[in-house]
C-alpha cells in the first residue's frame, strides 16, 4: 500500500480527521493547538494524525490534499482548511454547525443499518 492510499484512507475511514504536529493534549505548535482547541469546543469526537511521528505522511499529505501547511482539517472526506479558515468558520459558527451535519448524517445513518 503507498503512503498516498494510507492517506486516502484515513480520510475515508475517519468522518472528522485532523492532521496536525502533536496530539490534542500534546500539540507541538500554536496552529495545531487552537485547531484542537476549537474542535473539542465543537463537541463532535475526531481522529487526528500526529505528522510529526509520521514523515511520510507530512511529507506526502500536501500532494494529496493540494494544501501546503498543517494542521489539516478533513470532515466527511473533503478538506476544509487550515487554522486561519478554521477559526473564521469557529468564530461565525460554521464549524460547529459542519461538525454537527457531519455527526447527524452519521447517526441518521446508523439507525438505517
Amino acid at each position: 500500500m503507498t503512503i498516498e492510499t494510507t492517506i486516502k484512507d484515513q480520510i475515508k475511514n475517519n468522518p472528522i480527521i485532523l492532521y496536525m504536529k502533536g496530539n490534542p493534549n500534546a500539540p507541538q505548535c500554536g496552529f495545531s493547538s487552537r485547531a484542537t482547541q476549537m474542535l473539542m469546543a465543537c463537541g463532535e469526537k475526531f481522529a487526528y494524525v500526529d505528522i510529526l511521528s509520521n514523515p511520510e505522511i507530512r511529507a506526502n499529505l500536501p500532494k494529496v490534499s493540494e494544501w501546503p501547511t498543517f494542521p489539516q482539517l478533513f470532515v466527511d472526506g473533503e478538506l476544509v482548511g487550515g487554522c486561519d479558515i478554521m477559526t473564521e468558520m469557529f468564530d461565525a459558527g460554521e464549524l460547529k454547525k459542519l461538525l454537527n451535519e457531519s455527526a447527524a448524517k452519521r447517526a441518521i445513518a446508523a439507525t438505517l443499518s
